[in-house]
């Protein structure tokens, strides 16, 4: 396995078993964590997947 570079997306498993992501930036630290557990790994990425293209939605200050 290689070593981890930063900034990365990282799965892992909740205490019920279900897969959740964390996005960490570049110096390390958390920034984002997904907002649901997923119970097949697949699923879980393609919630990064749909994280990643939303890079050039626009943000609105409301």
């Amino acid at each position: 396995m290689s070593a981890v570079t930063y900034p990365c997306y990282k799965l892992t498993k909740d205490t019920r078993g279900q897969w959740y992501w964390v996005y960490y930036a570049r110096n390390g630290e958390e920034i984002s964590r997904s907002s649901e557990s997923y119970v097949a790994k697949s699923d879980c990425e393609r919630g990064i997947a749909l994280n990643k293209a939303s890079t050039n939605d626009p943000v609105f200050l409301i």
